[in-house]
């Protein structure tokens, strides 16, 4: 069969035909447990009845309209977000790359309001911040950069949880205006910082009358056990952009502002035509709305915990497994050598995972994953693990 797509990625060999809470069945009827939710998308399962309900409920009354009207579902969940989060107001996109471009013009507008020609954005090695050519620039992935050259200029990149790096950059440059920063890599490897890392960029950035913008697209919306992960270290960012699991598997994405970076916009200074639709809020709305009516994310950390105290124990004498961590349910193993067949291995038996960083495991399952299917996930996952051959 011809596909008539382009070929940007190096698919898996299924089609999957319908979802319900964990699982994922495929055209033959093939069950599979999804422990990776769509990369951190699906928090809630698939085909979750608040989110069914409130799409097919919107879609017959309205799709679009336009950000030249107000969107009453928009004010609604911008209240919400607001409300779990702490920040001041939001601007809507349709992703987590449109989201992260809306904090570096941010960034931007903040620099030249401070009389600074050439504003610069600190950013970290083995980040991920998307795929536009400003998103890519920010990235700490050359691989991916390959060929896409040049970069958009404007980004000082340093080491991911290193703190003296980030004091140097701002001695060194008097361009800085903000710091772009993932509270755990996801793409990178699930890194996991310092628990004071954020603490401190917080510090500099108050210091030095920066920017602190944190990338929560794949941290936030509950998955590691708070609603999003800068509230574990009890601080609040200047910027905070989310996306993936905002919509449950609807496409939206937010850019959220606070202190001085809130009236930095004003009317013509960014935009997006479908960004805040109403059956994206619609579809948010349900997300956000389950989550503050459920103990969902509290769950997030007992199961993230639970899953991995399983693996240390299955895992705890083989010599390949160089690491296990985790905040809440976003997990990644690390091995001591290259792994990605391990992805159509467990696709064989009946899960779904991820390989990252090529030898390391990254599981983002549900929210809504329960304790049979945590002992599923586990048994299935160590032993591929254990059968695993190194060269």
């Amino acid at each position: 069969m011809i596909s008539h797509i382009m070929p940007t990625y190096a698919r898996l060999a299924v089609t999957f035909e319908r979802g319900e809470g964990a699982w994922l069945w495929d055209e033959n009827n093939q069950r599979y447990l999804d422990a990776l939710s769509g990369i951190a998308v699906c928090n809630l399962g698939h085909a979750h009845p608040a989110v069914h309900d409130a799409i097919c409920e919107q879609s017959a009354k309205l799709l679009h309209t336009s950000n030249l009207y107000h969107v009453a579902a928009q004010e609604k969940v911008a209240e919400k977000l607001i409300q779990m989060s702490g920040m001041t107001n939001v601007f809507f996109s349709n992703s987590g790359a449109e989201a992260n471009e809306a904090a570096i013009k941010l960034a931007r507008k903040f620099g030249h309001a401070k009389g600074i020609a050439i504003p610069a954005i600190i950013v970290m090695e083995k980040s991920f911040h998307g795929r536009t050519l400003a998103t890519l620039s920010a990235t700490g992935n050359a691989k991916i950069q390959q060929g896409f050259e040049p970069l958009v200029e404007g980004f000082v990149r340093v080491p991911y949880n290193d703190i003296d790096a980030i004091k140097t950059t701002i001695s060194e440059n008097s361009s800085i205006v903000a710091i772009l920063v993932e509270p755990i890599q996801g793409e990178g490897g699930v890194n996991i910082p310092a628990a004071d890392y954020l603490n401190q960029i917080r510090a500099v950035c108050d210091q030095f009358d920066l920017l602190m913008m944190l990338d929560e697209i794949q941290t936030g919306i509950g998955r590691t056990g708070k609603f999003l992960a800068f509230q574990h270290n009890g601080i609040v960012p200047d910027v905070c952009t989310l996306a993936k699991a905002l919509g449950n598997g609807v496409p939206i994405g937010a850019c959220l502002a606070h202190s001085k970076a809130a009236n930095l916009f004003s009317a013509g200074n960014h935009g997006s035509t479908f960004g805040g639709n109403p059956l994206a809020c619609s579809a948010a709305l349900a997300v956000l709305n389950t989550l503050s009516n459920s103990d969902l994310i509290t769950q997030a950390t007992e199961k993230g915990n639970s899953i991995c105290a399983a693996f240390q124990e299955k895992l705890q004498n083989n010599s390949h497994v160089v690491n296990i961590r985790h905040l809440g349910l976003m997990i990644g193993i690390e091995l001591d050598a290259s792994c990605p067949e391990l992805v159509g291995k467990a696709l064989n038996d009946g899960l779904l995972i991820n390989v990252t960083q090529d030898k390391i495991i990254r599981l983002l399952p549900p929210l809504i994953i329960n304790a049979t299917q945590i002992t599923q996930l586990v048994d299935t996952l160590s032993t591929l693990i254990q059968e695993h051959i190194f060269q």
